[in-house]
């Protein structure tokens, strides 16, 4: 659709797009430049554009603030240089908050200010096999999931199923073309960005990863390509609000690229965005033997994306770095062979509270191999678990709480206690003299709550029931 019309109407961190036509001789993709100024009084921003093939050029916006915005074309071909026009931003409609942002050191919230927590699903490659009923149910399983996010992949990997489709164009590893793009494939995947946008997801975009051993040639691409890739990538899907930028999965794992190259990546990333998505990079991880994490702290990054087996360490993490931590990939409930993909449901139901109790977010993912659909992980389809819906339990628990867990504790107007694989028969919790507490007893596996008698001040005695995965939540009056 046409967008680029004076007088339309867009709402606030919605996309406007203007559509424009130009050469299709040589290679556009690499040949033409295109960009443009939008401007709202002093407020200037300068996306990119890209080629859509088929003599098509786009350029897409989202506005921030309602208002008119005027805007001009820059490029390197005279047919698309100096195009002028103005559209009025409206205000958002009722579920549009923006996009998520970092709030304080530990936390995020919509641009609105609403607040956000990141509960979230691996299906790294739900949207390559042109496979459209599969999808759709992978659609309705989210929609009845407690998931918010989705971490998922562009590339192909080596020992996928051949996808219908690929960033560039080509069929087989001999023909692709990595000098161009697919406008198929990013057509496709733009729906399915929308539908989750629909659904109130986010869809953390996964931009590299060292699964394709030199098969299709894009994990050893050299420095020029993946710029080229990189700035594509970001020309087209920046401008959707739902959009974060996973630089890597198992950067670690990937023996053709040093520390610097994803430094330098990222810095790109940063630089090729106009509207600051998240951007972090995930680590791989010898599982139950070592772990190595990026250097969070760089200014690049704005969040910590994890692997680790451990959500105990949410603790040191947070000592470490003051960013939001989102332990992405903390192994999978299923029955594969692998160690990463064979835990209980009880186990990671567990470790999503251990994380969460600690001021930290925890990742889901399935990996059941003997399944209707097969592995959630890959393809998506159908969730078989039994830890969805105690996640989805601990979310409700989480958003009945206040925005900062720690914070809460701190103060002493919220705790919440969580003794894992621990079964005590009693806790000693200090509480404040001078005020009064309520404290509920929590049953993570069977989802109950049960409010103790009376009220609590001072050092107390609790009795618990002596079995594991119990919490404590403590309100002061």
């Amino acid at each position: 659709m046409d967008y680029g019309k004076s007088g339309m109407e867009v709402e606030c961190w919605d996309r406007f797009e203007l559509t424009l036509p130009g050469p299709s001789t040589g290679n556009p993709f690499q040949e033409v430049r295109l960009s443009a100024k939008f401007q709202y009084k002093n407020l200037v921003f300068e996306p990119d554009g890209f080629y859509d093939g088929n003599g098509t050029y786009r350029i897409r916006f989202m506005p921030d603030r309602p208002g008119v915005w005027r805007y001009i074309t820059s490029s390197s071909a005279a047919e698309l240089d100096g195009h002028s026009g103005e559209f009025v931003c409206t205000p958002p409609s009722e579920g549009n908050h923006g996009p998520v942002r970092v709030k304080g050191d530990y936390l995020f919230a919509y641009e609105d200010g609403t607040r956000y927590l990141p509960f979230g699903t691996t299906c790294y490659h739900w949207t390559h096999d042109g496979n459209t009923e599969l999808e759709e149910m992978t659609l309705q399983t989210l929609r009845a999931s407690p998931f918010n996010k989705v971490r998922m992949c562009l590339l192909p990997t080596k020992d996928m199923k051949p996808p219908l489709q690929l960033v560039f164009p080509g069929t087989c590893p001999e023909d692709v073309d990595k000098t161009r793009f697919n406008p198929e494939f990013f057509a496709h995947l733009e729906r399915r960005i929308d539908d989750l946008q629909r659904l109130g997801i986010e869809a953390d975009l996964v931009l590299f990863h060292p699964y394709d051993k030199g098969y299709w040639g894009v994990d050893n691409m050299d420095a020029e390509t993946d710029a080229f890739y990189l700035r594509y990538v970001i020309a087209r899907l920046a401008s959707f609000r739902n959009v974060w930028w996973s630089l890597c999965n198992e950067y670690d794992f990937n023996t053709y690229k040093t520390v610097a190259d994803w430094d330098r990546l990222l810095q790109l990333t940063q630089r090729f965005d106009p509207y600051q998505h998240l951007r972090s990079i995930h680590n791989g991880t010898k599982m139950y033997k070592s772990s190595h994490l990026y250097d969070f702290s760089k200014p690049w990054i704005t969040h910590q994306s994890i692997q680790h087996w451990d959500a105990e360490l949410t603790s040191v993490w947070r000592e470490a770095v003051a960013k939001p931590i989102v332990i992405d990939e903390i192994s999978y409930e299923g029955n594969s062979s692998r160690r990463w993909g064979n835990i209980s449901g009880m186990e990671l139901t567990h470790r999503f509270w251990e994380g969460a109790a600690r001021g930290g977010f925890v990742g889901h993912g399935e990996s059941f191999i003997d399944r209707e659909t097969r592995a959630w992980i890959s393809s998506g389809g159908k969730l078989y678990g039994e830890s969805v819906e105690r996640i989805a339990f601990l979310r409700k628990v989480m958003e009945d709480g206040p925005e900062d867990l720690i914070a809460g504790a701190r103060d002493g107007t919220y705790r919440l206690m969580y003794f894992g694989r621990r079964q005590p028969a009693y806790a000693i919790v200090d509480l404040e003299e001078d005020a009064l507490h309520r404290i509920e007893l929590i049953d993570a596996w069977n989802m109950t709550i049960a409010a103790l008698d009376g009220t609590y001040r001072g050092c107390c005695r609790v009795e618990l029931p002596g079995k594991p995965y119990i919490a404590l939540r403590i309100r002061r009056l």
